[in-house]
């Protein structure tokens, strides 16, 4: 039996999260991918985790530059992130498979390890 989630149908605010969400969505499976990595593999949690950190505080300090983020350049900083988190357990990522973004790759210098 489907549901239908309402919650926040009206809201613009609402469907433009759940859209950059779609877009995070994405761009990991896409990420994954092409590191040939499941998307079941037991480490996954502990990426995602510490992506989330990452994209956090990197998304934080974009707002504070006042930086435009649409939902591909926020989808392009989680991507990023997470691929720091997999490239920190010594995995090998190959930085042309990540999307190309002078701003973002500046931002990330100044916020990421």
């Amino acid at each position: 039996m489907a549901v239908e989630d309402d919650w926040g149908r009206d809201d613009p605010s609402v469907r433009a999260m759940r859209q950059v969400f779609r877009r995070i969505e994405a761009a990991q499976e896409e990420l994954l991918k092409r590191l040939n990595i499941s998307p079941f593999d037991v480490k996954l949690r502990l990426w995602r985790e510490t992506a989330r950190d990452f994209f956090e505080r990197s998304w934080a300090h974009a707002v504070k530059l006042g930086l435009n983020l649409d939902e591909g350049k926020i989808a392009a900083i989680y991507v990023h992130c997470l691929a720091r988190a997999i490239g920190l357990e010594a995995i090998k990522v190959v930085i042309e498979i990540l999307p190309k973004d002078e701003e973002i790759e500046i931002l990330l210098k100044e916020t990421l390890p």
